[in-house]
């Protein structure tokens, strides 16, 4: 795969994507650790001089996920799973490439590291737990801005209570991305 196609996938990879310590207040209530999500959604990336745009389709659950990742027309770019322990990357060309996790299989295909671990934390605005984090809330005891395995995220609007509005950066990496529709759903 040429690295401008790399860069691009990597780009649109970045939806699932791009110390969570006791006694950060939670903004959200806290969803049991078997609570999934689905989710809809439209990111803008900017990848160094590279940037696309992109619609996702996400359902997580613990253990589990399906990504979709289309272009504004709806076609497929690319599909990230997660089953039985193993992560599967499908390009828009039926290319598919396996491993024990996701940061791996995203360094290994896109030379460098997606953070789905954190993302579905982060999507309900908390710290990853067990990993080091600064966070700074509003007034309204929101949280505005955490910082994390070298990411910065910026809640930009609420909805409800739920972010729906994020900005996601990191050297050279930029996602904005816009949360459409959520539902909370068992596993």
């Amino acid at each position: 795969m040429p690295p401008s196609q790399r860069h691009l996938l990597a780009l649109l990879a970045c939806l699932a994507g791009i110390a969570g310590c006791s006694s950060l207040p939670a903004v959200l209530p806290q969803e049991s650790l078997s609570s999934g999500f689905e989710l809809t959604g439209r990111a803008a990336i900017r990848y160094g001089d590279e940037a696309a745009s992109a619609k996702v389709q996400w359902r997580h659950s613990v253990g589990a996920y399906d990504m979709l990742i289309t272009n504004a027309m709806g076609q497929g770019i690319a599909r990230i799973t997660r089953s039985r322990g193993e992560v599967t990357l499908e390009t828009a060309d039926s290319r598919q490439f396996q491993a024990a996790n996701a940061e791996s299989l995203t360094e290994q295909v896109l030379g460098w590291r997606i953070p789905l671990s954190g993302l579905p934390d982060w999507l309900r605005a908390r710290a990853l737990p067990g990993e080091a984090a600064q966070t700074r809330f509003g007034a309204d005891g929101r949280l505005l801005e955490l910082h994390q395995d070298a990411w910065r995220i910026e809640y930009q609007e609420y909805r409800e209570e739920r972010p729906v509005r994020l900005r996601l950066t990191r050297p050279n990496l930029e996602i904005r991305l816009i949360v459409d529709t959520w539902q909370e759903v068992e596993p």
